[in-house]
C-alpha cells in the first residue's frame, strides 16, 4: 500500500510540475498582427514590405497617429521596407537594400521617409540623420472605413497606406 501511495504521488507531482516547468508556453494572437506584401510584377519581387497592422477599435486615426510627429508607420517593430534592386522613390533615388519605412502624417500630404536603421521598435530610436529620402505622398480619402492599418501596391509599382477614410500614395519605379 505504501508502495502505491509513492507512485501515485511521483505521478502525480511529474505530472503537475513538468506542465507547469517544462512544457512550451504559446503566446495568445498579436493584437497588430504582422503581415508582408509583395509588388506583384510578373514574379519579379522588386519591393517587399513587413508591418504590423494596427486596428481603429472604436478610436480615430487623429488621436493613433498625432500629426506631424513621425510615426513607425504600422505597430510594434518599426516597419521593415526591402528593395530588391536600385528604385526611384516618389522621385528620389533609392539603392537596394533593407531600410526602416516612417510617415509623418498631415492634412494633404504625409511625408514619408525611407530611414537606414533598421531592426528598432516603434520611433523612439528614430533620427533624421539616417533618413536616405524624405517624399510627399499625396493623401486621398476611401469610400469605405479601414479597420485595419493596411499596406499595398498595385500593377504600377504604387505605394498605399490606408487606414479609416484616409489613403496615402507614393509611386515606385524600378
Amino acid at each position: 500500500m505504501k508502495k502505491l501511495i509513492t507512485t501515485i504521488a511521483i505521478f502525480v507531482f511529474a505530472l503537475v510540475f513538468s506542465n507547469d516547468m517544462y512544457a512550451q508556453r504559446f503566446a495568445g494572437l498579436d493584437k497588430s498582427p504582422a503581415d508582408v506584401v509583395l509588388t506583384p510584377r510578373r514574379g519579379d519581387k522588386v519591393v517587399k514590405v513587413v508591418y504590423s497592422r494596427p486596428q481603429l477599435k472604436g478610436r480615430r486615426l487623429s488621436k493613433l497617429i498625432p500629426a506631424d510627429k513621425v510615426w513607425r508607420t504600422g505597430a510594434n517593430e518599426a516597419t521593415q521596407i526591402t528593395f530588391y534592386k536600385d528604385v526611384t522613390f516618389g522621385g528620389k533615388a533609392v539603392k537596394a537594400g533593407t531600410y526602416s519605412l516612417f510617415t509623418i502624417r498631415g492634412e494633404k500630404e504625409w511625408t514619408v521617409i525611407i530611414n537606414s536603421a533598421t531592426n528598432d521598435w516603434g520611433a523612439f530610436s528614430y533620427s533624421e540623420e539616417k533618413d536616405v529620402a524624405r517624399v510627399k505622398g499625396k493623401v486621398s480619402s476611401s469610400m469605405a472605413p479601414m479597420e485595419a492599418f493596411s499596406i499595398a501596391f498595385d500593377k504600377e509599382m504604387n505605394l498605399y497606406l490606408g487606414w479609416e477614410y484616409t489613403v496615402v500614395k507614393v509611386n515606385i519605379k524600378g
